[in-house]
């Protein structure tokens, strides 16, 4: 974080310069986020109002997808901000050259996230959960383990395309460890789909295809708050979850610098933060934003950890443990 008073105003400064009224600002994302549900058409119209700019967002199924494209595209991309990233795939995206330094002044972050990097800035966090109906289930698997070993039907996201699946392929590593592969193979005897992205799995689940989805233990609030609705729950598992923090970043390929710098901190700013959590069902980064009551409902489970390094360095061997035992 920035403590030097002199490099706050610079970057102040530097962020909140007005862009003129031609420039478009290119953010690929997911597609729940440019939903009409979704985050993105309010963020979209409170920061063209600030900017005096078009900002466009691009989206695909997920997280892992837009790290794949940057990936393919590099200096023919057509993004100027990486939005929907996460700590899974914060080390391969900066190692690849595909983000620059940002010019945020990060210092409303939580302090419980501890927030250090000068390439990414995050915009919301939760824990991975299976959400399931308690008006048909009425005593939900209180374990990983439990999970993986009943004969409950699961639709979960392919860890190849979607962070949800990527953060499932790290829950279940951090769980089973060496035994992970047979785990895989015994959860793939119950798996009714796994999906690309998050938004297809959870329609699906809706519509009844299953009695878990992966998601968030933030769901269930969507459901409270926009539907009236207390049916779905998050089951709450003893080995801990896997928390998720989403991120944002800057392009390495774009000449707009200023205005993707603009962008981001207004990501962190109380009046996008307010707006996030009612939209996209995830936790603001800053304090001191009102949240409806449905949040203090939510569980609250132990984390469990992993480092960027640490997923980073293991990842395409998990990839390969888990389409080898999903497959069987």
């Amino acid at each position: 974080m920035r403590s030097a008073v002199l490099s706050t105003a610079i970057a102040l400064s530097f962020v909140t310069s007005t862009a003129t009224a031609a420039t478009t600002l290119n953010v690929y994302t997911y597609d729940s986020f440019v939903s009409e549900w979704g985050p993105g058409p309010q963020l979209k119209s409170a920061f063209e109002e600030q900017c005096g700019c078009t900002l466009n967002f691009i989206a695909v199924e997920d997280g892992v997808s837009i790290l794949n494209r940057s990936r393919i595209e590099k200096s023919s991309t057509e993004a100027d901000v990486l939005l929907g990233l996460d700590l899974g795939l914060i080390k391969e995206t900066a190692e690849l050259g595909l983000v620059q330094p940002h010019q945020v002044d990060t210092a409303a972050i939580k302090a419980d996230l501890n927030w250090q990097s000068n390439l990414f800035v995050p915009f919301d966090y939760g824990h991975f959960a299976f959400i399931y109906d308690s008006s048909k289930i009425s005593a939900p698997a209180s374990s990983l383990q439990q999970l993986v070993e009943s004969n409950a039907s699961v639709i979960y996201q392919d860890p190849r395309t979607s962070t949800p699946g990527q953060g499932m392929m790290l829950w279940m590593n951090g769980v089973f460890g060496e035994a992970t592969g047979p785990a895989w193979t015994q959860l793939a005897s119950h798996t009714e789909t796994v999906t690309k992205g998050w938004w297809e799995a959870y329609s699906l689940f809706l519509e009844g295809g299953a009695d878990y989805v992966l998601s968030y233990t933030t769901s269930p609030a969507y459901h409270q708050v926009a539907e009236g609705v207390d049916k779905y729950k998050a089951a709450q598992f003893s080995e801990g979850h896997v928390a998720q923090v989403e991120v944002a970043a800057i392009s390495a390929f774009t000449d707009k610098q200023q205005l993707a710098n603009q962008f981001l901190q207004f990501l962190i700013s109380p009046e996008a933060q307010a707006i996030i959590p009612v939209t996209n069902w995830m936790l603001p980064v800053i304090e001191g934003v009102d949240l409806p009551e449905a949040f203090d409902t939510l569980v609250e489970p132990e984390t469990i950890d992993f480092s960027p390094e640490t997923i980073a360095e293991n990842r395409a061997d998990w990839i390969k443990v888990w389409r080898e035992a999903a497959s069987n």
